[in-house]
């Protein structure tokens, strides 16, 4: 089968050859590991820098070359693409105050994480915040009704029409795009969940401008060809939900409900990111006629055996490697990981391999190698239901 054939047979529910494999993130040190060159491909800080240096042509042309190449060597059926910035983006550079840390101009603080390498908020001045009027929030969400959304300047859009261009034919292209989480606003996450409480006539109207956004991104995507939408909008911790997941059944739910027959009647498939402790939500996006969830955190104690029995007949599940193992485990991890996600979750179809987030900064070079070799040695139909012992 064609690798693109594997992906929708998963999605049908139906058993390909072999199991598909694709990941939603994957952090440069991964291209670097497997192609043997520099990378700016989510290139962390190194990237923030050479945008401000005004190297964005060379950016792109990175990802351009090194999203194809890393698919091609690791064997992966799925391709996740995302827009770039446009040509001649080259962003003022944030003020210095030490090695890690910046400050923008609006006197907001920022730190490079150690973990991550990510330019993360360290400190943010929410003393000139205001939280905004249901009227101003109807004001914003009349004025997509009669102007539609913006559209990106068609360079966003670069790496992906390159993507679609070369591997179309052969692979599943996914995107992802903004999701619809918990209505909140707010400056941090504090202030949001603090409003949340304060200011609940807030929901309504601020969860339908977010859905009225996604949807009238829709119609772009067609265009550009991909196939399949991932909104990404995490929706709680490695414990438990941010919010009441009475919120999301009532001022959610039904917005994800219409988003869904949209981007289906577009032709897409959608597939929800979502890490952390969902299990309250879970039956919500099942309701809401998900094609897919990506990121089932096992570390969270989301077990892709129960979630499989529980709704694996009407939900694609895409996880199994944990990430945790991957920066600090051994091989055995990953081999033990692997035979207990494809034993459970690959019979019947309706899986996809991958990490429980993503390929992340500290994965070790033989993990990722041991991750490729179980895909090949497990995952291959009939799976043997004994978990290969």
């Amino acid at each position: 089968m064609l690798p693109r054939e594997r992906v929708e047979a998963a999605l049908r529910h139906e058993e390909p050859d072999l199991v598909p494999w694709g990941e939603h993130s994957i952090d440069y040190n991964i291209y670097e590991m497997v192609l043997g060159r520099r990378s700016y491909v989510q290139g962390k800080i190194r990237e923030t820098k050479a945008l401000w240096n005004g190297q964005r042509d060379e950016v792109v042309e990175s990802y351009r070359r090194d999203v194809i190449d890393l698919a091609d060597v690791l064997g992966m059926e799925i391709i996740t693409a995302k827009p770039v910035p446009p040509v001649g983006y080259a962003p003022t550079p944030l003020e210095p105050v030490d090695d890690q840390t910046y400050r923008d101009g609006a006197g907001n603080l920022w730190r490079v994480s150690s973990a991550t390498e990510q330019l993360m908020p360290y400190w943010t001045d929410v003393s000139g915040y205001r939280v905004p009027s249901v009227e101003s929030i109807h004001e914003q969400i009349d004025a997509v009704d009669r102007n539609g959304v913006a559209r990106p300047d068609e360079s966003c859009y670069e790496v992906i029409r390159h993507i679609v261009a070369e591997r179309k034919a052969t692979h599943w292209i996914n995107l992802c795009t903004g999701g619809m989480g918990f209505p909140m606003v707010g400056p941090t996450t504090e202030e949001q969940c603090v409003n949340a409480v304060l200011h609940p006539e807030l929901l309504g109207p601020v969860a339908e401008l977010q859905a009225k956004h996604c949807m009238a991104e829709l119609p772009w995507y067609v265009e550009l060809g991909i196939d399949s939408v991932m909104p990404c909008h995490d929706l709680g911790s490695s414990t438990a939900l941010f919010a009441n997941p009475r919120i999301l059944k009532e001022h959610v739910l039904p917005w994800w409900i219409e988003y869904v027959k949209c981007a289906h009647g577009l032709g897409l498939k959608v597939i929800q990111h979502c890490c952390g402790c969902i299990t309250e939500a879970l039956p919500f996006v099942v309701e809401a006629g998900y094609d897919g969830w990506e990121a089932v955190q096992a570390s969270a104690g989301m077990d892709l055996r129960v979630i499989k029995q529980q709704y694996g007949d009407r939900l694609t599940l895409w996880s199994g490697i944990w990430n945790e193992h991957l920066i600090l485990g051994t091989p055995d991890d990953i081999e033990t990981d692997a035979r207990y996600a494809i034993q459970w979750a690959a019979p019947g179809g309706g899986y996809i391999y991958g990490a429980t987030h993503s390929l992340a900064m500290g994965t070790r070079p033989e993990n990722l190698q041991r991750m490729k070799e179980a895909r090949e040695r497990y995952g291959v139909y009939p799976i043997d239901t004994t978990g290969g012992a």
